[in-house]
């Protein structure tokens, strides 16, 4: 596959190498010839942003800049966070509506989706924590700025 957009049910984002990823759907995976960071900017765009555009929410949100989660869309809560720093060919991103659970698994991380599918993931389990955090802030902030227009 060339072109691929995040949609509400896309769970993750696993880089192969700087040309591929495997996109990890509800009831799916498949490869797109794009990196990880691609797919990202390409759904900013697609709703109607910019992937520095959403960035800067996030900084302004939050007052986080490095490694920080994306709001890829709002009405449908679609909130992806980043493994390492997003420049890195190696950055996995995982779509924080979709994650059950996670652990430690020997130093790695081991990530449970709600549809029954499990990853281990090369991130320390306290990285990814914080990760999983920051993004849950961002959601918990978005939340809060959508009820005051309701």
């Amino acid at each position: 596959m060339k072109n691929y957009e995040i949609n509400s049910s896309t769970i993750a984002l696993i880089p192969i190498n700087d040309y591929q990823t495997k996109v990890i759907e509800l009831s799916n995976s498949f490869i797109v010839d794009m990196n990880s960071m691609k797919i990202i900017e390409r759904s900013c765009e697609f709703f109607g942003s910019s992937y520095i555009g959403r960035h800067e929410g996030t900084k302004r949100l939050i007052g986080i800049s490095y490694k920080s989660p994306i709001i890829i869309e709002e009405s449908r809560n679609i909130i992806y966070f980043p493994t390492t720093s997003p420049r890195l060919d190696d950055c996995a991103w995982f779509s924080l509506k979709h994650i059950l659970n996670y652990e430690d698994s020997n130093g790695k991380s081991l990530i449970y989706f709600e549809n029954g599918e499990k990853i281990e993931i090369d991130i320390s389990i306290n990285s990814f924590d914080n990760q999983f955090l920051r993004a849950t802030k961002l959601e918990s902030i978005l939340r809060k700025q959508k009820q005051k227009f309701e």
